[in-house]
């Protein structure tokens, strides 16, 4: 996997997936920002996210559950000095379907967690990362 960030000017950079995709990624104002996209390590949060909500939907899909939404909240803790790493994760899923097995729902949780999310499986080894769900029966 390749990736290019490129320096957009100020505290801007631009980066670019090897699939083509871009992102703009700023820095706060205080740092000559001008907020124009997420910080970097806002992407770490997202990225993990993405993550493990796709193991989730795949996962509960394969096993033949009628899934329609799945969103991951995502609450973290950076430690305070330099480096500032993640150092506490909380991931709260929200999962939208019919008739949805909550044990299904848990067990498609802890998969992506333990086996599959590469993204929490790393930043699991500076950060304690916890997670709860809730299922909502669709109309």
């Amino acid at each position: 996997m390749k990736a290019t960030v490129r320096w957009a000017g100020a505290a801007s950079f631009e980066g670019k997936s090897e699939t083509g995709h871009t992102v703009l990624m700023d820095g706060p104002p205080d740092l000559g920002g001008q907020n124009r996209g997420p910080r970097p390590m806002e992407m770490l949060l997202l990225g993990m996210g993405g993550c493990t909500a796709f193991d989730v939907v795949l996962i509960l899909r394969k096993g033949r559950q009628e899934i329609s939404d799945c969103v991951a909240q995502i609450d973290a803790e950076r430690a305070p000095a330099d480096p500032k790493v993640f150092t506490r994760i909380h991931v709260h899923f929200v999962v939208t379907g019919r008739q949805l097995d909550p044990k299904r729902v848990e067990q498609a949780i802890r998969l992506s967690a333990e086996k599959y999310c590469s993204a929490s499986i790393m930043l699991a080894k500076t950060a304690a990362i916890t997670h709860d769900f809730e299922v909502v029966e669709a109309p």
